[in-house]
């Protein structure tokens, strides 16, 4: 699976030619190996695809975002089958015992305050990161308290002033929207190459949600697109403010004692959690520290 992420954006056709992406605009051509590709995004709806690429696209794994007219990631294309043994982890995730899900769940959700508070730690706000620390000892089993949601409200007035909430339409939660849902993909990817489903999750369970498996997964890499977006604070959400929100899987963290790109973080990651389940041991979870 590759690191590389490529945009496409204005008038252009890409193909499919001796395992190269071919992008054609205008008098331009350009080629990108497939095998260095993690992630493509579709930007404009001006782009047309042959068949042949999206299939070979789905074969090497490459995660595919569209976005809308507005460049705003739309829709994302998956494969039926991510893995040879699809069968077998199907059975497993159905048969995940609730209470390795409540606990894999808690854990989730105590490194998620945990990563919030050291946010807030770094940009000065002590009182507000003490909170923060006060309610990660405060978590009970499956955030029956709501520790998660008291947490943010802190962490977001903190960030980004007490009048901000996060049903306002403004360039802060444009920007958190196009992140989230960047970071999104990317564990919809990894959850359907390992060969298990995106709509069974552990603690988001909407019948209208197709990926409450990744919103599960994702929670603690949240922060990561804060971050980005409380250095920016950006007064409008235009081409810059996005390109600098899907670049930031090329960002590094450190996970399992090396640096890795976010990306690959994401898959390290992810295969910690399967394990923790199918195991159910949740020593063998793995989280990302900021470098």
């Amino acid at each position: 699976m590759g690191w590389r992420t490529v945009v496409v954006t204005g008038c252009a056709k890409l193909d499919y030619k001796m395992d190269y992406l071919v992008v054609r605009k205008q008098d331009q051509v350009s080629r990108v190996h497939l095998s260095e590709i993690g992630l493509l995004m579709i930007e404009s709806t001006a782009v047309s695809l042959t068949a042949a690429l999206l299939c070979e696209l789905m074969k090497k794994k490459v995660k595919v975002i569209f976005c809308d007219e507005q460049h705003n990631p739309h829709s994302e294309l998956l494969p039926y089958y991510g893995s040879h043994d699809t069968s077998i982890k199907l059975k497993k995730q159905i048969h995940w015992k609730d209470s390795i899900k409540e606990t894999v769940w808690t854990e989730i959700v105590a490194e998620k305050i945990r990563k919030q508070a050291q946010h807030l730690a770094e940009k000065k706000y002590t009182a507000q990161a003490d909170m923060l620390v006060q309610y990660g000892k405060e978590l009970e089993a499956a955030d029956a308290t709501n520790r998660e949601g008291h947490a943010a409200k802190v962490y977001f007035n903190a960030l980004f002033g007490m009048n901000f909430t996060r049903s306002e339409e403004n360039s802060i939660n444009a920007a958190l929207n196009y992140g989230y849902g960047i970071i999104l993909s990317c564990f919809n990817r990894e959850i359907v190459a390992s060969g298990y489903m995106t709509q069974l999750g552990l603690f988001h369970d909407n019948m209208f949600n197709q990926f409450n498996f990744a919103s599960d997964l994702m929670e603690p890499f949240r922060v990561l697109v804060d971050r980005k977006v409380a250095d920016m604070m950006p007064a409008k959400f235009e081409r810059e403010e996005r390109m600098a929100l899907i670049y930031l899987l090329q960002d590094r963290v450190e996970i399992e004692g090396k640096s890795n790109f976010v990306n690959n973080a994401v898959k390290i990651y992810c295969r910690s959690v399967f394990d923790a389940l199918n195991e159910g041991d949740i020593s063998l979870l793995k989280f990302y520290k900021n470098k």
